[in-house]
């Protein structure tokens, strides 16, 4: 069996509720406080998982008192964890606050994500059993760039996330099989802009004349806008549904979409699985704890 093997960011997402945003120099009170387990690498491993896959999780912890917890998490979810690192120093942090309005700020603390380097883990990465290797933007970007050329000397597809938003060179571009986006994120490379689906094929296009081999554009309540060098362009019309938190939606799809596509189901019908779980994701709150299992995204896909 194929493996799904996401090399990406571990995080600990320390949430804090308040009623306003403090002003410089302010002490306030939280509402709140929770610890979710999170970054977008974890989230999507976590997504695939229990969407049915086999998946491997390569990247890496803190010594701190997070670490653990981080691995424990991921492997209660069925994702394979012996590629994970344990680095010196702290794990990676989201500290978010978030107001009774529903803004949030957030500062990121790479730590252990930032830490490590592609030659430590280059052996530990499945080459052979992978069916795809999933990318976004939370670690050193070389590490990134060095597993994708080595994934491309192998011949193993690259799924990449350009989240938090870059524009890369061009010849990284050629590097990526799939890439999966947000309209902000593809707006950023391409500099066109997407505010519907007839954008989104034009702006997907511009990818592939970079090299990429299919472009997924996820458009929020629009659905998503998947365009290919094999076929005209495919449109998924988005789920019905009353959104809370939209806190791991894209990692939700891109982890369920990758776990379709790895037991063969068709493009469309492997974004609609994709759509489907990504839209169960936004009626809960958190990341990871919001992610559905394969059951309830059948159940939904259905009709039940």
């Amino acid at each position: 069996m194929k493996k799904i093997v996401v090399v990406g960011s571990i995080n600990m997402d320390l949430v804090t509720t308040v009623a306003a945003f403090p002003r410089p120099g302010e002490t306030i009170h939280s509402l709140d406080v929770g610890y979710h387990p999170g970054g977008k690498g974890a989230n999507q491993a976590v997504a695939a998982a229990r969407s049915g896959a086999s998946v491997q999780m390569v990247g890496a912890v803190g010594t701190d008192s997070f670490g653990q917890t981080l691995i424990d998490n991921l492997a209660a979810s069925g994702v394979d964890t012996a590629g994970i690192l344990r680095k010196e120093g702290h794990s990676g942090l989201a500290v978010i606050t978030v107001n009774e309005s529903g803004e949030n700020q957030i500062v990121l603390a790479g730590g252990s994500n930032k830490a490590f380097r592609f030659e430590e883990i280059e052996n530990r990465i499945a080459w052979d059993e992978a069916f795809a290797i999933l990318l976004q933007n939370e670690i050193d970007l070389a590490a990134t760039e060095a597993v994708m050329r080595e994934a491309k000397r192998r011949g193993v597809p690259v799924w990449f996330n350009p989240a938090p938003a870059f524009k890369p060179e061009r010849e990284m571009l050629g590097l990526i099989h799939t890439c999966i986006l947000n309209e902000t994120e593809i707006e950023t490379i391409t500099g066109a802009k997407v505010s519907g689906a007839e954008d989104a094929v034009r702006a997907a296009g511009l990818l592939l004349d970079a090299g990429v081999t299919q472009a997924v554009v996820t458009l929020g309540d629009k659905g998503c806008v998947r365009v290919g060098r094999d076929g005209g362009p495919v449109h998924v019309p988005a789920f019905r549904v009353r959104a809370v938190d939209t806190t791991a939606a894209g990692d939700t799809f891109i982890g369920a979409m990758a776990a379709a596509a790895c037991e063969g189901k068709p493009v469309a019908e492997a974004l609609r699985f994709a759509a489907a779980a990504s839209a169960l994701t936004v009626t809960r709150h958190g990341a990871q704890s919001s992610i559905p299992v394969r059951e309830e995204v059948e159940r939904l896909l259905s009709g039940a």
